[in-house]
Parts: structure tokens; sequence; C-alpha cells
């Protein structure tokens, strides 16, 4: 789908063109570059010449603060952009104060999320600072008057936000909205092999694919994301390889429809799924993104055996939105209530005990009473775990903002009902008692418990003993609430380790392997030529090498024989 501004440019950018000689173009043109060496009367001074003043305009000198809304697959966009920017050299900040730029990455699903999006440019500005915007909100709508002069990086150029960066760190004003392609066909994105951060270090996201083959009248996450390109199969495996090769032990596959996967490229999700349960260490587990149930419907025997595989969770979530047809047909969901029900109906049936997870739009245009009882019908019957409520908000540009609205009241007091209903019965009750296993990953939100989950998925809350994370653990379940379960570790249980490779540190950047730094300390130290594979990270991962600090961070190379370097690589 074209960008929203193609009526005036291709691919706006207030400073730099197409023409134009990029940042690591100029650094990787030349032949040979000799470091001059200067002597140090003492180490105050080494201190001093490695750490440059905050408000240096040299590119890779800046602390950068990432704010990410929205679902997992901006997530992970948002942990590509941050490991591009560490690469160069940036340091990526949690302190939002301390930052010399903020980078907002916005989500265009629903109103709040863009008015907290709105809120933080303002805060910024306020603040005196630097201002980079990604995600769908500018990405569909980027003459919003409150984006005029901001730098800009579309969803599918987040592999050219360091020249976003550097340029607004100088600045300038940059928009980069195009869409990707090759001989004509859109493609999927930014290449998967890019540097990342990931915001938990035992979990990949892994995006499949872009876009999706829907119209729905509500959505604006199209206007951004447009129609259906899928990643070729053998990409996502190497990313499921590399991810694990990097201590992570749990992958999540996300797109805006998981379901839809290869429709594109010729390929569909089940094949891609056996592809990566084949590399999937014992120990470690997938997950499936979101799928809608048209493009489910004709794998249910294969989706059933797959989510089967004791290292995929037993897990779907599959949006319903209503249960009344009517509403459906104006949403254009292209299926009906029967088509949802045989889905999950078959899933329940194969895969015994399996979490269908799912999503209720309340106050839709057009939503009467009646339509209404039929979705509160439809929780009733199936009483759904996990269940995602939504009061309707018109977006701009959408056909249902066009449409008739229900009265603000009535889509409030609707949401208060089913939110009632939902919160009226306890899924887990009958699990206190199970003895389980539990894949631990990450911190409690109170910081009170680490979070793990069983093979359906379902959230369980164990000690924090620092043996358990990244691990497999056997827990007696003794309580249970409305979204978690309690376990207690077993005083004989096997702690199994999914990974035989440690993690990377928090804020440690994915594809830096041991074996590139000690090639290029190698290079840096004696003036030999590291080997292809170490000139390919180089390139690819675009390092402004030539900065003294950027060695010490990455290489974790001495000051003192930083400054004794005799050669430059490039």
């Amino acid at each position: 789908m074209p960008a929203a501004c193609d009526s005036l440019l291709e691919d706006i950018e207030d400073i730099v063109s197409a023409q134009d000689v990029k940042p690591h173009d100029r650094q990787f043109a030349r032949k040979n570059v000799v470091p001059k060496v200067r002597k140090r009367n003492s180490q105050k001074n080494v201190q001093a010449d490695d750490d440059p003043p905050s408000d240096s305009i040299i590119p890779g000198a800046q602390k950068i603060w990432i704010r990410t809304w929205g679902c997992s697959h901006n997530n992970s966009d948002g942990e590509y952009m941050a490991g591009q920017l560490a690469s160069y050299g940036y340091k990526i900040t949690e302190n939002a104060a301390e930052a010399d730029l903020w980078l907002l990455n916005s989500c265009t699903v629903k109103s709040p999320a863009e008015d907290h999006f709105r809120n933080s440019i303002k805060k910024a500005q306020e603040d005196d600072k630097k201002v980079v915007l990604a995600g769908c909100v500018p990405q569909a709508q980027p003459r919003q008057d409150y984006l005029k002069g901001l730098s800009i990086i579309g969803v599918q150029q987040i592999d050219r936000v360091v020249e976003v960066v550097e340029e607004t760190i100088k600045g300038h004003s940059v928009r980069l909205l195009g869409q990707k392609k090759d001989n004509g066909k859109r493609l999927g994105g930014a290449r998967l092999d890019l540097p990342k951060i990931r915001k938990n270090p035992l979990i990949e996201i892994i995006s499949i694919n872009t876009g999706c083959l829907n119209a729905c009248t509500y959505c604006k996450t199209k206007h951004a994301r447009g129609d259906l390109a899928s990643y070729p199969t053998e990409e996502l495996v190497d990313r499921a390889k590399q991810s694990f090769q990097e201590g992570v032990c749990e992958i999540w596959l996300t797109s805006e429809d998981t379901g839809a996967y290869g429709r594109d490229i010729g390929t569909d999700l089940p094949t891609l799924l056996w592809k990566l349960v084949e590399v999937i260490p014992e120990g470690a587990m997938l997950r499936l993104g979101m799928t809608n149930p048209p493009y489910i419907l004709e794998h249910l025997e294969e989706m059933a055996k797959i989510l089967n595989h004791p290292r995929v969770y037993a897990f779907l979530h599959i949006p319903v939105q209503s249960a009344s047809d009517s509403i459906l047909m104006e949403m254009k969901r292209e299926y009906c209530v029967a088509d949802f029900k045989r889905v999950v109906d078959f899933l329940k049936e194969k895969v015994p005990g399996i979490t269908i997870a799912t999503d209720i739009i309340c106050g839709f245009p057009g939503e009467t009473d009646e339509d209404f009882q039929d979705t509160m019908k439809l929780v009733e019957e199936y009483r759904f775990p996990s269940l995602f409520i939504n009061q309707f908000y018109p977006r701009p540009g959408t056909p249902a903002a066009k449409m008739h609205q229900v009265p603000a009241l009535v889509k409030k007091q609707r949401t208060k009902d089913l939110s009632q209903l939902f919160h009226s019965y306890n899924p887990y009750d009958h699990k206190v008692g199970e003895r389980q296993r539990v894949l631990v990953t990450e911190d409690s939100f109170d910081c009170q418990f680490y979070v793990a989950h069983n093979q359906f998925y379902e959230q369980v809350l164990v000690p924090k003993d620092p043996e358990f994370m990244g691990k497999m653990v056997e827990v007696d379940i003794y309580e249970a609430g409305k979204h978690f379960m309690k376990g207690r570790p077993l005083s004989d249980a096997n702690v199994f380790t999914p990974s035989i490779t440690r993690p990377l540190a928090k804020g440690e950047v994915s594809g830096i392997t041991e074996v590139s730094k000690r090639h290029l300390l190698l290079y840096y130290t004696s003036k030999t030529a590291p080997p292809q594979g170490a000139q390919c990270y180089v390139m690819s991962l675009q390092l402004n090498i030539f900065l003294k600090r950027s060695l010490i961070s990455i290489c974790n190379i001495p000051k003192l024989t930083v400054f004794q370097c005799k050669g430059l690589f490039i």
C-alpha cells in the first residue's frame, strides 16, 4: 500500500535525499585511515577524551531514550532500532530525563495510545529534547499538525534509524516513509539479521510478516502496515537459530495476522512452524501470535498437531470481535460466528487444555442491545481465560469513523457489563493441587515473584530464586487467581536449562559474538585483516568504529590499547 504522503514525494527527506551520500557510506569510502596517536599525560585526560559532553553534536556520543506502545510487532521494531543505535555508539538509557533524544515508537490501534504518543511529543519539546518519531501513527498520518517539523522513521525503514537520529541530532528534520521493494514486489520490511537489544534477553520476538489481507472498517493499522508481505521461511529459521545461540529460551511469532503467513510467497503457516520446531532446543518454547479465523480454517488438522508439540505452547489468540454476524459484516471481518466456533471447538477437542484468547469490541457502530447480548452469551459459553475487551474508538480515516456511532455512555456501559462477566469466573481454580512444568522468563510486575508459563501459556508465579530464571522448573500449584496461579517448586525437582549458552546481559546487543570481538581486537592491535565473516559483521552493523569509544564499548578493549591502534579496517 502506498504511503500516505506519496502524492507529494515517494520518500520525504527534508535533508537527506536518495542521491546524497549517507553517513555510513562516507565512513566506509576511505581506503585507509591511520588515527593520529597523541600522548596522554594522565589517566584523567584519557577519561575526558572518551566521554564527550552530552551536548556534543558528534554522532554516537548522545544518550537515547526509547518508548514503545502497542503490539509485540511494534516492540520487536523498537528492539531492532535500539540495537542499531547501540551498535553505532549511542547509549540507550532508561532515564528519559538524562536522554538527549527521545525515540517514540507509536501505536495507532486506539485513540488513548495515540493520545499518550502526542503527550510524549509535547513533553519532549517542553524539556528541549530532540525527537524522532516511529511506528504506525506517523506512517499512517504523517501530515498531522502535531508532527510538523519532526523527524519520522517509517515502519519499513527501521534499518535506517541511525541516519535519521544522526541528522536529528544535528538539528535537521528527516522523513523516511517509503516502502521496501525488490523488483517491484513489496518486501516484509527491514532485514531480520539487524542488531537488536531484547527488552527481555530470554525472549525473542520474530515478525514473520507485515501487513494483512483484510480490510476491516475500524482498523487504522492497515493504513500503516499495508498489504501482506511475508519473510522467507529460511530467514525466519535462521533468526530463530541465532536467538537460541544467544541464550533465548522462548520465541514469540508475531505479525498483524500470523495465520495469513506465506499466502503471498507460495507457502503457509504450518509449513513454517514445522521448520521452526526442528530447531527449537529441548526445554525452549515457541508461542504463536494472533491469527484471524478465516486463515486457520483450512489448516485446523495441522495446527492441532503443532499445538500438541511439547515445544509449542498450546495457546492461540483468535479475535472474534463480536458474536453478531451483522456486526461482523459491518466490520468486514470475512467470517461468521459459526466459523469462529468451529475453530475453537475443533482445537479444544484435538488439543486438550488449550488456551484460547480472544478480543471483543464493545459499541461498534450499529451494535444493538441484541447484538451485544449475543456477545455476552458467547463469553458465558466459552469462559475465555484471556479476554481483551476494547471500547470502540473511531479512528480518523477509517470507514467506521463515518458510520452512525453508538452513544458514548452506552459503549462505556457495555464495556463495564462485559468486564463484570469476565471477572465473574475464575478459570484456574480447578488446577490447584496439580503438578506442572513451567518455563521461568521474567519478573512479576510487583517484583515479588518470577513469572513462568506452563504448557498452555498460563501464568504461574514462582519464588524469586535466581537459579530458576531461564529454566524449566517443576512446581506444585497451591493458589489460583483470576489471571495467574502460584507454584511451589519441588524440593527434589530437576531444574532444566533449555540452552547451554549464557543469555545476553540486559542491554547487550544481539549478533555481536565473541569470535567477532576477537577478530576486531586482533586487527586493531596487529594490523592483521579479520576474516571475511568479521568483515560482514562490521559492514552489516554499520559500526562507527573509527571512534575510540565504540571500540571500548563493543569490543571491551582496554582504553590504552585503543590509543595504540595503528590501522583501521574499512
